[in-house]
């Protein structure tokens, strides 16, 4: 593998489970073991992007990481109520990833296709190649270790030690505390460097700044999930849910020229979605057509539907479908101080885009990429109405 040279020339992303149980936040009772998602900058061995999820890796953790890497962490790191140095951020040229289906989706090709993002991947069979993120993520699972609740690396390091019983940190404090490991880690000398990563960073971007994205929200829609839907007259239809806004009618009056189109979806709120300009690189973001139905996310989309299968029903329609929603949150919300699982599934759903406000119908315009000295003055409408960089949700 040739040499790396210069900040974000290469950065190398992977996933693990966090050894740790974390608890819920109402009633502060476990919930299980969250993951997370590492980037690391090569030249640095500087940790550029972190997320914490509690739904297994997938292409939309891969790309939060990515939106976490490339836009300016200050906001985030406030909205944390932490006082930390992160500065690292920037847009990669490389990313070196392991052949997981995650990294291998259409929505991270597409991506990084449109923000001139290189894709590599290690030769199948030889692990030694992933040896710096999975060395990174090893040195934070060893400062986990120190924390209430660890699973530490396997049961004989475990012992007797109660992880359940000792649980402690809810995913917020987790990402809280992880924040601040990560500002620890970056000022302690690194062996292979010589130094400490937070020096060689400020070093190599002296030489070369680097390039961060001033709209978050719009450069994670270019890593959405990827759906290919036909235009109808009354909107489109993904999964029995109907989607709709007067933006449309100009497409739908010439729709029988027009073919399939691009679609891109959230999995934590799926209360609107983002169509691709068939003529252009702009994406339009379409509403639920009835907009009265609740913000749901794609798990609780599926298991309603699951359920409406298992009482024989042969159609699934939209009405009943968020009916079963709503039936299945009531029983989720009475279980939850009694079940893990539901206490999980509350908090995933708490903590997903689905909590937050609905966009009104408008054009996502492309991110703007500006120098990383220029991201304290970006304007702060750039955030979009998505929620701040919290606790994520994928599928």
């Amino acid at each position: 593998m040739p040499p790396v040279s210069g900040v974000l020339e290469q950065v190398q992303i992977d996933h693990t489970v966090v050894d740790l149980i974390v608890v819920d936040e109402h009633h502060r009772l476990p919930i299980g073991r969250p993951y997370v998602t590492v980037a690391i900058d090569v030249f640095s061995r500087c940790i550029v992007g972190l997320v914490i999820t509690l739904e297994a890796p997938s292409a939309l953790s891969v790309g939060l990481c990515l939106a976490h890497m490339v836009t300016d962490k200050r906001a985030w790191l406030e909205h944390l109520d932490i006082e930390a140095g992160w500065p690292m951020a920037g847009k990669p040229g490389e990313l070196y990833l392991d052949n997981a289906a995650e990294f291998k989706s259409e929505a991270l090709r597409r991506g990084c296709e449109q923000h001139g993002i290189t894709l590599r991947y290690r030769p199948p069979g030889r692990p030694h190649y992933g040896g710096i993120i999975e060395r990174v993520i090893g040195t934070l699972m060893e400062m986990v270790h120190e924390l209430p609740g660890t699973t530490f690396s396997n049961p004989a390091q475990r012992g007797s030690y109660d992880s359940e019983a000792k649980a402690a940190l809810t995913v917020a404090e987790l990402e809280k505390w992880l924040a601040l490991a990560v500002a620890s880690y970056h000022g302690k000398i690194h062996g292979t460097i010589a130094q400490t990563p937070q020096a060689r960073w400020a070093a190599g971007t002296a030489q070369t700044p680097a390039v961060t994205v001033a709209n978050e929200t719009a450069f994670l829609v270019d890593f959405l999930p990827v759906i290919r839907r036909t235009l109808t007259r009354t909107g489109f239809v993904i999964d029995h849910v109907r989607y709709f806004s007067d933006a449309l009618k100009p497409w739908i009056a010439r729709r029988g020229q027009l073919d399939r189109f691009v679609i891109r979806r959230d999995p934590r709120d799926i209360s609107r979605i983002w169509v691709l300009d068939p003529e252009g690189g702009s994406y339009l973001t379409v509403p639920y057509r009835t907009q009265s139905h609740p913000a749901v996310s794609v798990w609780e989309h599926r298991a309603a539907v699951e359920r409406l299968r298992a009482e024989g029903r042969a159609q699934v329609d939209e009405e009943a479908l968020f009916r079963m929603v709503e039936q299945m949150r009531t029983i989720a919300d009475t279980a939850k101080s009694t079940t893990r699982k539901a206490r999980r599934d509350a908090e995933r759903r708490s903590k997903a885009g689905a909590a937050g406000p609905r966009d009104k119908p408008a054009v996502a315009v492309p991110p703007e990429d500006i120098p990383a000295g220029d991201a304290g003055r970006a304007s702060a409408t750039d955030a979009g109405s998505v929620a701040p960089f919290e606790v994520i949700e994928q599928w």
